[in-house]
């Protein structure tokens, strides 16, 4: 049974056509029907579909005839974006082999080389596969050559297919089932399950999709799951699918399967965790895993006040399908009541926050996004601060760390003095630069954190008209000159507004933020002081004047003092006004700290 079984993975760089090629195998597999087949099968989720992206790792089980045996394929479809590498990682731990593919048309890409090193430290029989050679720009010699450079793969006896013209698919197929070896382990051995996803189910509960390392898995066996140390009853077993799960009474060594405990609590079945035999365990978990850490931290605010535990309720359930997403409460005096939540980067954070508008119906303001830095004090205390708003006050801060990443940057060589223009501007200490070929030099930078998470990416785009990409890895704290950078609206401190900057950037910094803010403020009846300040000192300032209304239209010649007294009258009232006013920020107020280069 285990020689008849191949588990692989599909990995890529983003849009090199992973989900359509997904789609090919499912179709040449017949695991669905033509009238059931839609485009990005395994793509559940409308962002997905409408963003063309696969945020979430899915998995298929496909039966495939070949030289008269029946095999059994276990494909898990992965995420391309560098944001949910995570799920890659987790995905390859449960499979033998991966397929590399790689865009004709492009050649490899920054997460293309991530992704393999993933596979690479997973031990992982990696197969390079050409996708789109049906394209009249198609190099596919050209790439080939590029994978051996960069990669060091052998790209001999590549495939070469195309995913939107069905070409080349069933000789993919056949490529899979003679190199992708079988699963191994011992069938006769202890209970031993890798839990490398979970979800929540309406009807069913708490749901793992778990690999077989050894042993079995039945319905009505006792399971102990060994990180929570908790016993459950397996309910249920099922084999995955994309349209409905298939039923079983057994999962076997090797295989891919669903398991449902009945229970209605995610942390019971943590991803990552080992699930075996109440009474005969294994003696040791499963290692290796590496559960998903935020990257970037950012507040999510209801603008309704009323609205507070809704989102505390929609947060907890997008968690149960979202294992990476954490969140806690805190309040901000500007914004009232909300949550801080942590992301695997910006474009989790604007799925989340798409996510919680669409299926919640909650309006949200989120704040400009921050990283965790490291506090030194001057007592000898170390403290983490992911909220601006939290930093201590100066006088008693020793030295500030703040994390930085190692970024992967290729691009077409003809932008690269507008690259080493940004990276300069970001902080960035070049580690190495090669040229893979004469058109496309690799950058490998060390950069702070928080110079990526605002809008590296969109100037990066814009800087090489669409056509770099960009990988990274966190690499560890170093210390920095930073410090908090204030912006006063009418007097008073918004803490949401609040962010930690290098000081040497401090004043461009906020004297673009003020003036960004004068254009977004609607004028009052007062003047409002818009202020950037670094503790008790204004370091930028930008007036919304008032607006005037002439008290002396009434009057019709006769003696001055009366307009004076007039004009005196309107002025006391503005200070007064001034003294008591409150100023209602738009929101878009708050997303302009994300577009201030």
């Amino acid at each position: 049974m285990q020689d008849l079984i191949r588990n692989f993975s599909i990995i890529a760089h983003i849009d090199h056509g992973k989900s359509t090629l997904a789609d090919c195998l499912i179709q040449a597999c017949k695991a669905l029907s033509t009238r059931e087949m839609t485009s990005q099968v395994l793509d559940t989720m409308d962002i997905e579909k409408e963003r063309g992206i696969t945020i979430k790792a899915q998995s298929v089980r496909l039966n495939y005839r070949y030289q008269g045996q029946d095999y059994i394929l276990n494909l898990i479809d992965t995420p391309g974006h560098v944001d949910f590498s995570y799920e890659v990682s987790r995905s390859l731990c449960a499979c033998e082999g991966a397929l590399l593919v790689v865009d004709a048309t492009q050649g490899v890409q920054a997460q293309t080389i991530a992704n393999v090193y993933i596979a690479l430290d997973n031990h992982l029989e990696i197969l390079p596969v050409l996708n789109k050679i049906d394209l009249p720009n198609a190099e596919v010699e050209a790439v080939k050559e590029d994978i051996e450079d960069t990669i060091g793969l052998d790209c001999a006896g590549a495939n070469c297919v195309s995913a939107k013209a069905h070409l080349g698919i069933n000789e993919l197929l056949e490529t899979i089932i003679a190199k992708i070896p079988p699963p191994k382990g011992n069938k006769e051995a202890p209970t031993k399950a890798l839990i490398y996803d979970s979800w929540f189910d309406n009807y069913l509960g708490a749901l793992a999709l778990v690999r077989l390392k050894e042993g079995r898995l039945c319905v009505n066996q006792e399971v102990l799951v060994m990180g929570s140390a908790k016993t459950h009853q397996v309910l249920a077993l099922y084999y995955p699918n994309p349209l409905h799960k298939i039923p079983t009474d057994s999962i076997e060594c090797g295989e891919i399967g669903i398991i449902s405990l009945g229970s209605k609590n995610l942390t019971d079945i943590a991803v990552g965790d080992t699930i075996t035999d109440a009474k005969t365990p294994t003696a040791t978990p499963i290692e290796g895993f590496k559960p998903a850490k935020p990257f970037v931290f950012a507040g999510l605010y209801p603008i309704e006040s009323d609205q507070f535990e809704e989102l505390r309720e929609a947060l907890l359930k997008l968690q149960l399908n979202d294992s990476s997403l954490q969140f806690e409460p805190e309040s901000s005096v500007a914004l009232g009541f909300g949550f801080r939540v942590g992301f695997l980067g910006l474009l989790h954070m604007e799925v989340i926050k798409e996510r919680l508008e669409r299926e919640f119906n909650l309006n949200l303001i989120a704040t400009a996004p921050t990283v965790v830095y490291e506090v030194h004090l001057t007592d000898g205390q170390v403290v983490a601060v992911q909220n601006p708003s939290q930093l201590p006050p100066e006088s008693t801060i020793e030295s500030i760390y703040e994390p930085y990443v190692r970024a992967s940057i290729i691009a077409p060589s003809e932008y690269l003095g507008n690259l080493l223009g940004l990276l300069n501007n970001r902080r960035g200490v070049q580690e190495k630069m090669e040229y893979l070929n004469q058109n496309r030099v690799m950058l490998t930078y060390d950069l702070p954190s928080n110079e990526i998470v605002m809008d590296f990416y969109d100037k990066l785009k814009s800087c090489t008209k669409g056509y770099a990409s960009f990988d990274y890895e966190p690499i560890g704290y170093k210390e920095g000159q930073l410090v908090k950078l204030d912006i006063r609206v009418a007097n008073e401190v918004v803490d949401a507004l609040s962010i930690i900057v290098d000081r040497s950037k401090a004043y461009e910094k906020g004297k673009a933020l003020v003036e960004t803010m004068k254009t977004l403020i609607p004028r009052q009846l007062f003047e409002v002081a818009i202020q950037a300040s670094i503790g008790n000192k204004i370091i930028a300032r930008e007036t919304v004047k008032s607006v005037g209304k002439n008290v002396t239209a009434k009057c019709y010649g006769g003696d001055i003092t009366r307009k004076r007294k007039l004009l005196e009258k309107q002025k006391e009232g503005k200070k007064r006004m001034k003294a008591i006013g409150k100023v209602h920020l738009p929101q878009e107020a708050f997303l302009a700290i994300l577009k201030v280069d």
